[in-house]
């Protein structure tokens, strides 16, 4: 009887530890082969780079990359959140942003050009003149060498990158007075087309007929003024990621600043990092 017992102790043990081997092969199979989808979120401004560089990617490494808008501050905290794998921001981080160790890669530079409705003549702003302009010192296009007619300012929504990159650059964070805050880039630019003594502020490379982009202190809002350092409205479109990304977030980030995926930031009329 008793040898019976240990027979039967010794099977179980047996299978008990068949079981663990089982059990521990099967979760680093699972771990080794790892996620080929991508997560993005954030800038409105970088949507037409995401899609490229999605479309493109995606084809060449067979990785399902999707691409969601909302504005760079709802990119940064969807990253913290674990809701996706890459922030897309079109600003410097914020400090309070750097404090939170994630890891931050420039892919392109933009510009970001005034826009007016095409009716108005004003073709050239001083720096000084647009934060008078946009905190409410300046209401009249006449002050500034146009028209008898009211300014009407429109900008983003808090925590869009492009208005963040916009005040910071001419120094009124929290001081801008608008008329209407508007959450997308087209929105900006359908409102100042639409509306008689307008003025607002798009993503360079989202510049079309339906607005006139002025000069800033006399110098053309063009990509080459940009890349030279003589046009001063610009700044980084950064993809912010954990430390501890997926293999297939780190692959693709290193994809985007290669000349390869470099070609695609030319071709959408941005400047390239390289």
């Amino acid at each position: 009887m008793k040898k019976l017992v240990s027979v039967l102790m010794a099977s179980a043990l047996a299978l008990a530890v068949l079981a663990g081997c089982g059990d521990s092969a099967s979760t680093g199979s699972g771990s080794d082969t790892g996620s080929k989808t991508i997560k993005m979120s954030g800038s409105t401004s970088m949507e037409e780079l995401a899609k490229g560089f999605s479309e493109a990617y995606g084809e060449k490494a067979g990785t399902t990359i999707t691409v969601e808008l909302g504005g760079s501050s709802v990119g940064f905290k969807n990253v913290q959140e674990g809701v996706s794998d890459i922030g897309n921001i079109s600003r410097e981080l914020k400090e309070e942003e750097k404090a939170e160790g994630l890891t931050e890669t420039v892919v392109a530079i933009d510009g970001i050009t005034v826009i007016v409705n095409p009716q108005n003549k004003v073709a050239d702003l001083t720096s000084d003149q647009l934060k008078k302009i946009f905190t409410g010192e300046i209401t009249n296009w006449k002050d500034v060498g146009g028209a008898d007619g009211e300014i009407v300012v429109m900008g983003r929504e808090a925590g869009s990158g492009t208005r963040g990159a916009f005040e910071e650059l001419l120094g009124v964070e929290d001081a801008c007075k608008y008329a209407e805050e508007l959450n997308e880039t087209g929105a900006v630019k359908t409102k100042v087309a639409s509306t008689p003594g307008a003025i607002g502020y798009v993503s360079m490379s989202a510049v079309d007929s339906t607005v006139t982009g002025i000069k800033v202190d006399g110098v053309e809002p063009t990509e080459e003024n940009a890349k030279s350092g003589s046009y001063a409205l610009k700044r980084p479109f950064l993809m912010v990621s954990k430390p501890d990304a997926s293999q297939a977030t780190k692959d693709f980030l290193e994809w985007a600043v290669s000349d390869e995926g470099q070609e695609i930031v030319t071709q959408l009329k941005l400047i390239s990092v390289k």
